[in-house]
């Protein structure tokens, strides 16, 4: 989903309001991906911890109200997640959004129950450590060179590499192409929704 401008927006207002003035996008849009605590520890390395905590705190309240726009899921991700789980794959989320943040996501998407398994940053350790992505493959039963992490962030990049995970990226996120292909990926598609094509093309 499109969601850069809405958290963009939420630490905006949560600076505005513990003190911190404005934070502007540029300091904010490339740590997007990172754990909550990993991120504020590099938007505001000036802050003190409990000025940090506390932007945290108001960033959860305007993440988890309805007075910021929610942003809906790319077109086709729905249908491409259904075709994907028909071909016999079986499907995970590692995220840095909490439990908590990850579950209001997939109900408000209509993708609850869609994942076999997920994994998020208050159960792990913050990517790029490779504890969430093994998490979920453990639970699966999927060795890491029989996965494959799609990610629109270095963070979901590195983490594949720091687990043996083969990745894809997608250019549909805050990072650059000479950012993500940095990490290696095995391609870089220009959404989510051309990996079909492209897991067809591997094939042939």
């Amino acid at each position: 989903m499109d969601s850069p401008g809405r958290i963009t927006h939420c630490f905006q207002l949560a600076a505005r309001e513990v003190g911190l003035g404005e934070l502007p996008a540029s300091r904010i849009r490339p740590y997007i991906g990172l754990g909550l605590w990993e991120a504020v520890t590099r938007m505001v390395p000036e802050a003190d911890h409990d000025t940090l905590h506390a932007l945290i705190e108001r960033y959860r309240h305007h993440d988890g109200g309805d007075h910021i726009p929610r942003p809906s899921l790319f077109e086709g991700v729905q249908a491409m997640l259904v075709a994907l789980e028909a071909e016999g794959y079986l499907l995970g989320v590692a995220t840095s959004k909490s439990r908590q943040g990850l579950d209001r996501v997939l109900a408000a998407t209509g993708l609850a129950g869609r994942f076999h398994v997920s994994r998020t940053a208050d159960e792990a350790r913050s990517k790029p450590h490779p504890e969430m992505l093994l998490d979920v493959l453990d639970r699966l039963g999927v060795a890491p060179d029989e996965a494959l992490m799609i990610g629109d962030s270095s963070y979901d990049l590195e983490m594949a590499a720091n687990a043996g995970v083969p990745s894809v990226g997608v250019r549909c996120g805050v990072h650059d192409e000479a950012r993500l292909s940095a990490c290696r990926p095995l391609a870089i598609l220009d959404r989510s929704t051309d990996l079909p094509r492209w897991l067809e093309s591997e094939r042939d």
